[in-house]
């Protein structure tokens, strides 16, 4: 083993030291590159993968954190301007439990652990004061749950409760929030902090909670209703018209084209609540039962003796009356009362905010993409999509004006340009790439055509003294051994023998077995 590896080893140097300084100038920076992409690629693959393992330190906790860690052993990187450090992934858990016990980091371990060295001689104030701090913690926290915020500080000011006024001064609370690179916060993640912060302390209104960035905008302010309201309320209609804007322009690209027409969309929307409510009285059936019923019947009977001459009879009072019913002064009333049942209906409607008032829209066509089609066709088309009613107040334009187009030629003549240098650029640099390529294949490929016609006259000229030496043999075995038959049966396995060992010694001693065999070619034969 050790033999054949001494032989290719020396073949290599011997082969190395036959080319020339092209060739050796390639093979060595072929094989350097080589070597340092198996470095980079060998460090790649044992290079571990880090994780952070606190965020968001003071400059003491991490100062204190990277030391214990230089102590026990442990690889980091220092990240976020020094805030953030980071571990490998597999020794994050094993390496916070570590510090967790020596009570590292001091200052990150805010919220609900700072009561937890209240004792009974501690002060009034310094109770209150942390929970305040604990409130503070917590909050914080929790904020920075809230995906997109990296930093969150919350304040708190908490007075004291009076007891025996009527008055009290309000709960208010900051906060300041540091978002990530990219990130901006929605009306409805300021919406759900400024919610969490209220509802969790007490007496604390949403309306006295002010939410900052960390540029120094204000995304929330107790002053922030009537903006608040005037901002939902534009939000609203720009949505609207934006939604009405791209369903005409892709209408009318469909129609002329894409970049053949513009349109602008106004809309009045109505926010006001209304409230309708409506009695109405239902006629009854004709055949309804009534639900009530009541009847009066009244009969006077008069005395027959009081009757005077002249028919006349006298009454309660004295006076003589007329009897139109009765000789005898008699008296009969009978009354009948029903209540039929009506029915009634009540109606509450309340109109949502947000109503359509009205829409005006206008459309510009390019003329020489309108050519072909009428106004009025587009202006119906427009109406029965978008649902125009003109009693509303709604109106439709369109207007067909030639467009300006120059600085749309420009920039796609720009583009263009632009287009054609990359593409230029790519071209050469293809070229130059398969240049170098092509000429590392034809200096490899010169090399091993060389190597091989080098390679073919040694094993021609190994050939050809394996064959004088032969001769040499047999003549001298001829002269000095009669043993001729034991020779020839060893004959094959002597010249591997001789062939290898007349290899190496090519390999070995080039220079001087050229100088041997031109010493038989020249030498006279006897």
């Amino acid at each position: 083993m050790r033999t054949k590896l001494t032989s290719t080893l020396d073949r290599a140097r011997a082969t190395f030291t036959e080319f020339t300084a092209g060739q050796k100038a390639v093979a060595i920076v072929g094989g350097g590159a080589l070597l340092i992409a198996a470095f980079l690629v060998f460090r790649w693959v044992a290079a571990p993968t880090y994780a952070p393992l606190y965020s968001g330190l003071s400059g003491a906790d991490a100062s204190a954190v990277i030391d214990e860690l230089e102590t026990e052993g442990v690889s980091y990187k220092i990240t976020g301007n020094g805030s953030t450090v980071m571990v490998p992934r597999a020794d994050v858990y094993s390496t916070r439990i570590a510090l967790s016990g020596k009570g590292l980091p001091a200052s990150n371990d805010g919220g609900y652990s700072i009561l937890d060295d209240s004792s009974l001689s501690t002060s009034e104030f310094k109770e209150q004061t942390d929970f305040k701090r604990a409130m503070e913690g917590e909050l914080s926290k929790t904020i920075e749950a809230i995906d997109g915020i990296q930093t969150a500080v919350v304040h708190l000011a908490m007075p004291e409760k009076e007891v025996f006024t009527d008055t009290q001064d309000p709960v208010t609370a900051s906060v300041l929030v540091d978002t990530k690179t990219g990130v901006t916060l929605g009306d409805e993640q300021v919406q759900a902090i400024v919610n969490l912060v209220a509802s969790s302390i007490d007496g604390l209104d949403p309306k006295r909670v002010t939410v900052a960035d960390a540029s120094g905008k204000v995304l929330s302010s107790p002053n922030d209703d009537a903006n608040g309201v005037a901002s939902t309320r534009a939000k609203a209609v720009e949505q609207y018209q934006s939604s009405v804007q791209a369903k005409i322009q892709a209408l009318m690209d469909t129609v002329v084209g894409p970049g053949n027409s513009s349109t602008v969309v106004t809309a009045q929307l109505d926010f006001d609540k209304a409230v309708t409510e409506t009695n109405e009285y239902l006629q009854p059936a004709d055949d309804a039962p009534p639900l009530t019923s009541s009847e009066t019947s009244e009969v006077y009977s008069g005395d027959p003796g009081a009757v005077d001459e002249t028919g006349g009879v006298v009454g309660a009072d004295g006076d003589m009356g007329t009897d139109t019913t009765a000789g005898d002064g008699s008296y009969s009333n009978r009354s009948l009362t029903l209540d039929n049942p009506y029915g009634t209906r009540n109606e509450r409607r309340e109109s949502a905010a947000g109503a359509l008032q009205q829409q005006n829209i206008s459309v510009a066509v390019d003329a020489t993409a309108a050519a072909a089609i009428q106004p009025e066709a587009i202006k119906a088309m427009i109406s029965s999509a978008v649902g125009i009613k003109p009693r509303r107040g709604d109106t439709v334009e369109v207007t067909v004006v030639p467009f300006d187009r120059s600085a749309a030629d420009a920039a796609a003549d720009a583009l263009a340009k632009a287009e054609a240098e990359d593409a230029q650029a790519a071209r050469m640099e293809m070229l130059r790439n398969i240049g170098i390529a092509g000429f590392i294949a034809l200096a490899i490929l010169l090399a091993w055509f060389q190597a091989r016609r080098r390679a073919a006259a040694r094993a021609e000229a190994t050939e050809y003294l394996v064959e004088q030496i032969k001769a040499d043999q047999a003549a001298r075995a001829i002269e000095t051994a009669p043993a001729v038959a034991a020779l020839e049966v060893a004959e094959e396995t002597e010249e591997d023998r001789i062939r290898d060992e007349l290899l190496d010694l090519v390999d070995k001693q080039p220079a001087d077995v050229a100088a041997l065999l031109r010493g038989w070619l020249v030498e006279p034969r006897s």
